[in-house]
């Protein structure tokens, strides 16, 4: 998002310049106070959690997936390349996925469940965008009180013995630039005026735009580049919380 231009914000000081970076963060707060929906990362975002790297932990490769995983948060490799990398050493049956939810389940951010609530309660839409894995996300907004038809992630495939079959490569959230395209889906279907998009990652980042304003969230993991780069940056909940409350 580009920030407001600064001859305006001249004309509304009296001639005086204000910083740009001041400007564009003032202007993204309004943005998120006055938003139609509000689209959530999952991994390391509304869960403490990477779920690809909990669910590889559980099947025994986790420190060669959780590799992968930093490497491809970190934007040096596409996000498609990293997920078809990463199951095809994990290679999870449909048996370990529901064992994995049932045993592990996925552990909400604090703040997060506040958050939600309080966006329902000034009928703001929540969506769940994620990289992660549909069964897993759906878990989650179940306890978020948010619709499954509000989740969009990727879909694991299965043999009808159960065993791992790839993923639908059909799936927005598959690729890189997919939590853009989902977020411009969301704007067509349901006349959106101002979407945010709060994220951990570079592929939560680069959604920004079609989405209005990104929040960068470090409250359970730091990625560098996301912290460098976005203008937004926040590291508990209750920073958005308190936001809201100021109107």
């Amino acid at each position: 998002m580009s920030p407001a231009p600064d001859t305006s914000l001249r004309a509304a000081r009296g001639g005086k310049k204000v910083p740009r970076r001041m400007a564009s963060l003032l202007e993204m707060k309004e943005i998120f106070r006055n938003a139609d929906a509000v689209c959530f990362d999952v991994d390391s975002t509304v869960i403490r959690e990477e779920g690809i790297d909990e669910l590889a932990k559980f099947c025994g490769v986790g420190d060669a997936v959780a590799e992968m995983t930093r490497r491809a948060m970190g934007g040096t490799v596409t996000f498609k390349a990293a997920l078809t990398a990463r199951l095809g050493l994990i290679r999870p049956s449909y048996e370990q996925v529901q064992k994995l939810i049932s045993d592990n389940p996925p552990q909400l951010t604090p703040g997060i469940r506040e958050l939600v609530n309080r966006l329902h309660q000034r009928g703001v839409q929540v969506f769940l965008v994620s990289g992660g894995f549909q069964s897993i996300v759906e878990h989650v907004a179940l306890q978020l009180n948010i619709p499954t038809a509000n989740v969009f992630a990727n879909r694991l495939k299965f043999y009808f013995n159960g065993e791992y079959a790839g993923f639908d490569e059909t799936q927005p959230t598959a690729e890189s630039g997919g939590k853009g395209k989902v977020i411009t889906h969301l704007k067509e279907q349901f006349h959106f005026k101002k979407v945010v998009m709060i994220g951990d990652g570079a592929t939560d980042m680069e959604a920004c735009p079609p989405a209005d304003c990104f929040i960068g969230f470090g409250g359970n993991v730091i990625r560098k580049q996301v912290k460098e780069k976005a203008k937004w940056y926040i590291t508990h909940f209750d920073e958005l919380l308190k936001e809201l409350e100021e109107r």
